[in-house]
């Protein structure tokens, strides 16, 4: 019986049954659509860890997916990992937020966090978010986790190294053009715009890109063929773990800054082509 019957709000809805069928789905957009090129899966301890990824492409965010259907393809549908997906995302796109909760994607949350951490699983966070998903095309070579540091705080209250993921490629599955949220907020905060069942979107990217042409807004989106390249970095192991340091705001502020630059500097070695090292996998 589950603990909690809201959507998102439980972690019983994974379904490896589920996860296996969409698997050949997942396949076809992998080889052929995206041509995925992928390294790093060596760097993955043999334990519990906190995986931490810069995503991009909207909502499709097929780079996220990729990543998943690679982790499944690697270690099995069985072993569990969780997401942590924006609570916004449950709100405003009911379509697609049943299937996300199958293949184990939860609120993103401190309570289902800390409940899938420990319940023994691995936990993949996107800490920038929407911010991070809509960054405009001039950003795309850009880390933007915005700040957000409660990942932090869980990794060094529950001991757990971070795992990076960065890619490069789903920014040309869609084209963002520019944000304009502030002047988006600021004609809501008027009252001459609403935002969509009233949830505040944190972003309102212009961009180029399927099924729309030109869309206005963080509206779903089909991603367009491009190559898409990903990337498992070297774990993160900081220096002091425990309440303690977790409740520490300078040592929070001086790990946070320590994954930025490194997930900067993953980056910056995939977007340099000499260092194209990928083999296809």
């Amino acid at each position: 019986m589950m603990s909690d019957k809201r959507l998102g709000w439980s972690l019983d809805y994974r379904d490896p049954e589920t996860i296996k069928k969409v698997m050949p789905f997942w396949e076809f957009l992998y080889k052929y659509y995206f041509q995925v090129k992928t390294d790093g899966w060596e760097y993955i301890p043999n334990t519990q860890v906190l995986f931490v990824g810069s995503h991009n492409g909207g909502l499709g965010a097929p780079d996220m997916t990729m990543m998943m259907y690679d982790w499944f393809k690697r270690f099995g549908v069985e072993k569990p990992v969780y997401g942590l997906m924006h609570p916004s995302a449950w709100k405003v796109y009911s379509t697609v937020i049943d299937l996300a909760a199958q293949c184990g994607a939860v609120v993103a949350h401190p309570k289902m966090a800390i409940r899938a951490i420990e319940s023994g699983a691995s936990v993949l966070v996107y800490p920038g978010g929407a911010e991070d998903v809509f960054r405009p095309y001039s950003e795309r070579d850009k880390i933007k986790l915005v700040g957000r540091k409660a990942f932090i705080k869980l990794a060094l209250k529950y001991s757990l190294p971070i795992v990076p993921l960065v890619s490069k490629g789903a920014h040309e599955t869609l084209y963002v053009l520019t944000d304009l949220y502030e002047q988006a907020k600021s004609f809501h905060d008027l009252g001459w715009f609403d935002w969509i069942l009233d949830v505040d979107p944190q972003t309102f990217p212009i961009y180029l890109g399927l099924p729309w042409g030109i869309a206005f807004g963080p509206l779903p989106n089909i991603p367009l063929p491009n190559p898409i390249r990903t990337r498992v970095c070297p774990p993160i192991y900081f220096k002091h773990y425990g309440m303690d340091a977790s409740k520490d705001k300078d040592y929070v502020d001086e790990c946070y800054d320590m994954v930025e630059k490194s997930m900067q500097y993953q980056l910056d070695l995939l977007y340099d082509n000499s260092n194209d090292k990928y083999a296809m996998l």
